[in-house]
């Protein structure tokens, strides 16, 4: 992680502020769980916050490692600021973490307003949490006070009270969102019945927290003034005012779960939605009139919707209307699934094995399904965090998990993921699968019966002896292992390097198959995307009959899954 303090709001700077957060957030996550009792007592608030940070942190890396590859100089402010905003949007889960990416967004749209700056000062960063303050507060159909969007607005109010640099700025906000944080069990009668402050308040003081450290090197020590909240004795000191103050370590545990509130809507239900903006104010009036809990954020033709109803098959169906939704999440809110602590249905039997497997599109999610596997969708410049990968551990339910996460881009995710499903118990082996046709081969030969150990070895080596490949499409001139390449020239890439440069997809295809076969093998595997060619498949499974004997093709349609043809060599 880059060194604090930060003295400017530079790019450097929205990195090291993305780090120090998702960590605070990983440390309070727990805390944040237990004290979870409104929209809905989930116990998930803490969790949905660290994915959402974990999204716009790795979003933000990625723009670090791509400018490092061109030139030694850190990217300018604007694209680090909205990285952070789409890597936000695009992960963002619950209601808690979707008011969080439009706060990350509402910022960044004054951090990037000009792409040429390339810092700015205590008066931008002011700026940037008033925008974040309020874009929030629209994204929400019925605003509540009591709520982060309570703690986002004194934050914003304390910071424009103040002048002076960034750290100076940051900590006014942090202790305008402290103080309003210990209000909210005085505006919202759940919270004070519960004796907690706002779960998703607490979130946001713990990332303006990591924003003070960003730019002092210190952080600060996290202390509620409660004028309502209950307090222990023997935790507390009478200030001059009488107000009551407690400190804390931002990564203590809290207090312990509140029981699930009774009522309201069955299910929750969030997606990203391609749509224009006329399209989504129709669906906001559609959505609210179907439930609760309402808020849509985003912008520039992508959408994330986070919604709480009862009949889920409508909300999807008005996304379906208003454009194209896809990463459809429903939760149902009495289900084992979410962290509730009523009296439930008694837990389903963990199976003895599983498959977890990342898929670049939804066509390889069925096959993969099909064969028993729990899939993690990633789209085209959206790989999937560790907390997903995590999630669907959970979610295979099995005491044994094999996890492939078809891409050489995720072994450290897929790492961190796996290391976390062992402190829950379960044991899990990562085969580290660098292509998707490496993960349908290890799936070929998976054999729950066998011993866990031997069944990964035999997946392992199924895996080992598939060599891949991709066709895509260049979106820039950059220099590769075959030349200089044009953008829209067609990439042939072999194991990860790029061994053939085209104009023409079918005949790059060829090229690639003939490297691939001069080395012998038995079964070629065509994995076929949207924007391909529809005869592309045909003439490469002739080409295959005539010139290599006794070697099979199989084909399989991948959906939208950013490379035009993926292809394995067993």
């Amino acid at each position: 992680m880059p060194q604090v303090p930060q003295t400017f709001f530079d790019a450097l700077a929205v990195r090291t502020w993305c780090g120090l957060a998702l960590r605070a957030l990983g440390r309070a996550r727990e805390e944040i769980d237990a004290i979870n009792v409104y929209p809905v007592a989930d116990g998930d608030t803490g969790t949905n916050l660290y994915l959402t940070m974990e999204s716009a942190a790795a979003a933000v890396e990625a723009v670090f490692d791509g400018h490092g590859t061109l030139t030694e100089r850190k990217p300018p402010l604007a694209d680090a600021a909205r990285a952070m905003a789409h890597g936000a949007l695009i992960g963002a889960r619950g209601n808690s973490g979707t008011i969080l990416a439009q706060l990350l967004r509402g910022m960044a749209q004054v951090l990037a307003a000009d792409g040429e700056t390339a810092h700015t000062d205590g008066e931008g960063l002011r700026l940037a949490l008033r925008r974040a303050a309020d874009s929030a507060r629209h994204a929400v159909a019925h605003p509540v006070e009591g709520t982060v969007l309570s703690v986002a607005s004194a934050a914003a109010d304390a910071a424009a009270d103040t002048q002076g640099d960034c750290g100076t700025v940051a900590r006014a906000a942090y202790e305008g969102a402290c103080a309003a944080l210990a209000a909210t069990p005085g505006q919202l009668a759940v919270l004070e019945r519960a004796g907690v402050v706002d779960a998703g308040g607490r979130g946001l003081v713990a990332v303006l927290a990591a924003l003070v450290e960003t730019f002092t090197g210190e952080a600060p020590v996290f202390v509620v003034l409660e004028t309502h909240a209950r307090v222990a004795a023997d935790e507390t000191h009478t200030a001059a005012d009488g107000t009551h103050a407690r400190v804390e370590d931002v990564s203590a545990p809290g207090a312990t779960a509140a029981t699930p509130c009774e009522g309201g809507p069955a299910f929750e239900v969030i997606y990203l939605l391609e749509a224009d903006d006329s399209a989504v104010t129709r669906l906001r009036e559609r959505l609210d009139a179907l439930g609760d809990s309402l808020v849509v954020v985003g912008g520039d033709g992508l959408w994330n919707v986070h919604v709480h109803v009862d009949d889920a098959g409508a909300a999807v169906e008005a996304g379906v209307e208003a454009g194209r939704p896809y990463r459809i999440r429903i939760t149902h809110f009495g289900l084992g699934d979410v962290h509730t602590t009523g009296a439930e249905r008694p837990p389903k039997e963990r199976a003895q094995r599983a498959v977890v497997a990342v898929v670049p599109g939804e066509g390889l999610a069925g096959l993969y399904g099909e064969a028993g596997a729990t899939t993690v969708l990633a789209r085209p410049g959206e790989p999937p965090a560790s907390g997903e990968l995590v999630a669907a551990v959970r979610r295979a339910h099995a005491r044994e998990v094999v996890l492939l996460p078809n891409d050489a881009e995720l072994r450290h995710t897929a790492a961190a993921a796996a290391e976390q499903a062992r402190a829950e118990g379960i044991r899990v082996a990562l085969i580290p699968t660098r292509s998707a046709v490496q993960g349908i081969a290890a799936l070929a030969v998976h054999e729950p019966e066998r011993r866990f150990d031997e069944d990964v070895v035999s997946m392992t080596s199924a895996a080992g002896a598939t060599r891949y490949a991709e066709v895509a499409v260049a979106e820039r001139q950059s220099w590769t292992m075959a030349g200089i390449c044009q953008a829209g020239d067609v990439l042939g890439l072999v194991d990860g390097d790029v061994a053939v440069i085209g104009a023409d997809v079918t005949a790059t295809a060829r090229a690639v198959l003939d490297r691939m076969l001069a080395a012998g093998g038995e079964l070629v595997t065509l994995v076929l995307g949207d924007e391909a060619p529809a005869s592309v498949a045909d003439i490469l499974e002739v080409h295959v009959r005539e010139s290599y004997l006794a070697v099979d093709t199989v084909v399989y349609r991948g959906g939208r899954q950013g490379a035009l043809l993926l292809i394995g060599v067993e």
